[in-house]
C-alpha cells in the first residue's frame, strides 16, 4: 500500500436483512483516502453515506470486504481492538452536538480523555479553545451557547486526543449559513495545521465543492 494512503477499502459491503428484505447499504465500495486529504461524500437520504462513515469509524461492522487504516485491516479486530482503534485514531463530529448539559465547555471538550484516564495536554486545550473561538466561553454550559458555539465544542472534543482522521456526518446540518461557513473554515484550518484527514458527509453543494475530492454514493455504490 502506498505510504500516503491512510484509509483504503476493498469490496466493502454492509448488508441488512435477508432474501426479499435484503438491503445493501454499502455495496462493494473501493475507496482510497490520502493523508491530509479532505474528501466529501454526498448522496440522497438513505443512500448509504452514514453507514459507510460508521463502518470507516468502526461504529458499525461491515458484512464483507476490508478496511485498511495505515495498512492494518481493522475488520479483523475484536471489539476491544476496535474500541482502542477509535479512541486513538478517530475524531467524530455529528449533526447533533451530544454535549453533556451539566458540564461546562472545557469539561465537555476533555471528557473523552477523562473517560480514558488520560490527563489533557493543557497547552493543546488552550490552542483548541482559541482555534474555535471558545476561549472566553470555557466556563459556560451548553444551554448558554448558540448552536454554532455548541458545534465548536463538539469539534474541539473530537480533536482533543489528536486523531489522525476526522469523520464528520452532516456537521453543519443544524446550523445557519454563516455558522456553517465558520465551522467548515475551522475544519479546513485544523486538518492543515495538524496534518489530519477529513471525510465529511454533506447535502450542501457549496461545502462539498471546498473538498479536495467529492464522492457520491447511490444505493450503496460509491463513485467519484
Amino acid at each position: 500500500m502506498e505510504n500516503n494512503i491512510i484509509i483504503k477499502t476493498e469490496k466493502l459491503c454492509k448488508q441488512y436483512g435477508e432474501g426479499e428484505t435484503k438491503l445493501m447499504a454499502v455495496n462493494n465500495v473501493d475507496l482510497e483516502v490520502r493523508k491530509g486529504e479532505f474528501v466529501a461524500i454526498t448522496g440522497e437520504s438513505g443512500s448509504g453515506k452514514t453507514t459507510l462513515l460508521n463502518c470507516l469509524g468502526s461504529l458499525d461492522r461491515p458484512t464483507g470486504g476490508s478496511i485498511f487504516v495505515n495498512g492494518k485491516d481493522i475488520t479483523k479486530l475484536d471489539d476491544k481492538g476496535l474500541s482502542a482503534y477509535r479512541r486513538k485514531n478517530i475524531g467524530f463530529i455529528f449533526q447533533s452536538y451530544n454535549l453533556i448539559p451539566v458540564l461546562n465547555v472545557e469539561e465537555n471538550i476533555v471528557l473523552p480523555l477523562n473517560l480514558d484516564n488520560t490527563p489533557p495536554d493543557m497547552e493543546f486545550l488552550e490552542e483548541l479553545l482559541r482555534l474555535t473561538g471558545l476561549d472566553k466561553k470555557r466556563q459556560n454550559y451548553p444551554h448558554e451557547l448558540s448552536g454554532g458555539q455548541q458545534q465548536r465544542v463538539a469539534f474541539a472534543r473530537a480533536l482533543i486526543h489528536k486523531p489522525q482522521i476526522i469523520l464528520a456526518d452532516e456537521p453543519t446540518g443544524n446550523l445557519d449559513s454563516k455558522n456553517s461557513r465558520e465551522i467548515i473554515s475551522i475544519l479546513k484550518t485544523s486538518i492543515k495545521k495538524y496534518n489530519q484527514t477529513l471525510i465529511l458527509i454533506t447535502h450542501d453543494g457549496s461545502i462539498a465543492t471546498q473538498a479536495d475530492r467529492v464522492c457520491r454514493i447511490t444505493d450503496g455504490v460509491l463513485s467519484e
